[in-house]
Order: C-alpha cells, then sequence, then structure tokens
C-alpha cells in the first residue's frame, strides 16, 4: 500500500518507519520544513531506540518520503493516518486546531473518480464524538453527497510508549479500530495483517473513548501509588515493604507496573488527557472525583519530591540532576516531572548543572522546544556531558530514573527519587 502520515512526532515518526520496515510506501507530512528535511537527510527529528536504523533503510529502498505539503499526495494512496498533536486547550480540553487544519488539507485533496474511498484513519487522542461532530461534517462540507464514496473514516489509537515505542508498535497489546458501523475495515486489516494481538472493531465513541481509559488508568495507578508513599514517608514505614506485599497479589491488583511509588508521573499523554477526560465528565454531568484530584495529587507529589531533594542541602549547594525527560533514552520535556524539579531547584537558589544524554538542545523542536525554554530558559548552559558529570564536585546527586542513566559517581552523594524507599 501507499500510505501518508500527517504529523512527524513522537507517533507520526515512528509509525513511519515500522510501517515502511513492513514494506510499504509511506510519506509523511509535517509543517516543519526543518524536520523534512533533517528526515530527507536520514535524521531522526525524536530520540527513540531503532528508529534512526529503520530511516536509513527506509530512504535507501525508496520507501520512505517526507514533504510540508500535501499536495498531489493523496491521489494514489491508499490510507492517510493523522497523527497530529492534541494539546490541552485554555478550558482543559483537547485543543483541535491541528486536527481541524489536516482534516480540511485531505478533504481538499480528495477528487472525483477514485477507484475506492480513501481510508483515513486518526490516531491522535480525541474526545468522544469527534469523528461523527467534528471530523465527518467538514469532510461533507467540501465533498457534499460524495463523501461517503471518498472517503472511509476510522479512528485507531496507538499504545506505543516512548523508549518502547518500535517494540510496541510490532507487539501491541491490542488493536482498536473504530468504523461507522463498528464492523472490519480491508484497509486496516491490511495494515495489521502481520500484528499478532487482539482486534476489536467497535463504533467511533468506543474507540475513541479508549485512549482517556487506559491513560487515566496508568495515572489514577502512579498518583495513589505515589500518595501511599508519601504515607509512608510520614510515619517511617517501609514503602518498598509495602509495594512488595502489593503486588504479589496478581489476582486482585492487576500489575506492578505502574504501582511502584516513586516519580511524578509527566510526558504528552497522560496530563493532558486526564485535563480532557475531566472537561468530559464535567459536561456529562459525572462527578469523577479521584480523576478530579489526579493532577492535584501529581503537582503535591512534585513538590514532595522538591522537598526530598534538598533536604539537607545548605543554600546554593552545587547539586547534579541526572535524567530531564520524564523517561529515560528519550528527549521528551513535555511536563516531565524532572523539568519543574530543576525549575523549582533553581528558583531557590541552587547551583544546579542537568546530564541527559538523550537530550540535546540544539535538537529540540516544536512544543517540546517551547515547554522546557518557558520553564528552564538557561537549558543549553546547565546541560553537562557525562565526563563533566562524573568529575564534577557535587554536593548531591539526584537520579530521577532507576539507572542514574549509567553515571559512575560516588553512591554516597546519590538521592534516587525514581522510588520512594
Amino acid at each position: 500500500m501507499k500510505i501518508a502520515i500527517f504529523g512527524l512526532g513522537y507517533v507520526g515518526f515512528t509509525a513511519l518507519c515500522c510501517i515502511a520496515q513492513e514494506g510499504h510506501r509511506v510519506v509523511g507530512i509535517d509543517v516543519n520544513p526543518d524536520k523534512v528535511a533533517a528526515i530527507l537527510a536520514g535524521t531522526a527529528p525524536i530520540k527513540e531506540p531503532g528508529v534512526d536504523a529503520m530511516l536509513v533503510k527506509g530512504l535507501a529502498d525508496g520507501l520512505i518520503h517526507a514533504t510540508s505539503s500535501p499536495v498531489g499526495e493523496l491521489d494514489d494512496c491508499d490510507l492517510a493516518i493523522v497523527c497530529v498533536g492534541t494539546p490541552s486547550g485554555a478550558d482543559g480540553g483537547h485543543d483541535m486546531r491541528y486536527i481541524i487544519d489536516v482534516t480540511r488539507q485531505i478533504a481538499g485533496e480528495l477528487k472525483p473518480g477514485r477507484a475506492q474511498p480513501l481510508t483515513v484513519a486518526f490516531r491522535s487522542t480525541i474526545r468522544p464524538g469527534t469523528l461523527d461532530e467534528l471530523i465527518h461534517p467538514i469532510f461533507r462540507s467540501r465533498l457534499g453527497d460524495a463523501t461517503d464514496d471518498l472517503v472511509e473514516l476510522v479512528y485507531n489509537p496507538e499504545f506505543l510508549r516512548e523508549a518502547t515505542a518500535v517494540h510496541d508498535y510490532f507487539h501491541p497489546p491490542k488493536i482498536v479500530v473504530g468504523t461507522r458501523d463498528g464492523q472490519p475495515s480491508a484497509t486496516m486489516d491490511a495494515l495489521h495483517a502481520n500484528l499478532d494481538a487482539p482486534v476489536f472493531y467497535v463504533g467511533f465513541r468506543e474507540s475513541e473513548i479508549t485512549k482517556f481509559v487506559d491513560n487515566t488508568w496508568h495515572a489514577v495507578k502512579v498518583a495513589y501509588a505515589n500518595e501511599i508513599g508519601r504515607v509512608c514517608m510520614a510515619l517511617g514505614i517501609s514503602a518498598s515493604k509495602m509495594h512488595e506485599i502489593f503486588v504479589s497479589d496478581t489476582k486482585l491488583n492487576i500489575s506492578s507496573y505502574y504501582t511502584r511509588p516513586g516519580g511524578a508521573f509527566g510526558g504528552s499523554c497522560l496530563p493532558k488527557d486526564v485535563r480532557a477526560l475531566q472537561r468530559i465528565a464535567a459536561d456529562s454531568g459525572a462527578n469523577t472525583y479521584l480523576v478530579d484530584s489526579l493532577l492535584r495529587s501529581n503537582e503535591a507529589h512534585k513538590y514532595a519530591m522538591f522537598r526530598a531533594a534538598i533536604d539537607g542541602l545548605a543554600p546554593g549547594a552545587k547539586v547534579l540532576v541526572a535524567g530531564l525527560a520524564f523517561k529515560a533514552k528519550t528527549d521528551d520535556l513535555r511536563e516531565s516531572p524532572n523539568v519543574d524539579l530543576v525549575r523549582m531547584m533553581l528558583a531557590a537558589g541552587y547551583d544546579v548543572l542537568v546530564y541527559d544524554p538523550a537530550v540535546d538542545a540544539t535538537q529540540l523542536v516544536g512544543a517540546n522546544l517551547g515547554y522546557v525554554y518557558t520553564r528552564i530558559p538557561r537549558l543549553e548552559a546547565l546541560l553537562i556531558s557525562a565526563e563533566a558529570a562524573e568529575a564534577g564536585d557535587f554536593d548531591r546527586i539526584i537520579l530521577t530514573n532507576a539507572t542514574g542513566l549509567g553515571l559512575r559517581v560516588p553512591p554516597e552523594k546519590c538521592l534516587d527519587i525514581a522510588t520512594i524507599k
């Protein structure tokens, strides 16, 4: 198949590389010309294990192309996948401007006489009802009665975790495909033909709610574990022993993945999707008190971790923060609790430097760039190399993930805030 992907962020670019790896021709479309130029030159715009080699191979095999304009690209396409951002809006709901822009672009490129409808699969997280109430009306306003002859609308949420996105693409926990009537789509079956996972064909709204339910549940687990961890800290109880007992119950407590007391949740998905679900619940009259408390609890945990990080430190002490991105091996700084930690320590007057091998301040783009520089304007001056980190005479070294990013530093100076012991 020939497949167009709109939006080349973490989800879109990973899909571009993985789909080309399966032998499909893929064209990536992104409004950022610098990102497009980098991709055509064989340079990945994100830090994600495995994508670099797939990009180089896809370019060499003639299976990957990138452009800033969709003009003419959809004429011979079988499938268009929309992966543009849906950031938090002023009211907590999703900002839909990018979805609207791309939908209008695609509708403008569809011409009468197609042999079969273009399947347009949306992967951006959107509130239930968006396909029916926003996206389909945009297509119909442009295409009229020919809409259903020219386009097949699908909602196909992704379940990729940063730092393991390539593995997750080829080994998904589930495949969810939302269609107007809940029946299978031949195009989506062809896309997923080589993937071994349970497949759920459902209506639009069931598929659209999936990511909210998943991401809010993950947020619930993290916040709950951290609240219990703070109680343990206050009462002198071993949180690690509590955790050992709790996760031994795999029959009722389900999973240990998000239940270890540790760092706050962050990144590009959980915070914004919790905000959006709050908005949905408010609109529908549902009283979701726990969901409404999650972000406040997460902010409280960020502050608790800041207090733990500076406990016993003299004013102006020299501190190394090892790990800035919200997850090791990525450069995603959006809503990273580690960014907040550095910001609070700088505001408190500490002499802070940062080590994160995946973060290059000169390579940050888009929302990633804007988010971190509005909070840490001096970021580029704070980042140091592994050699400088290991040679520095720091009063304290704060590890924001359990691995310590491979640094060889004195253990007696290290404080691991990735777990509450």
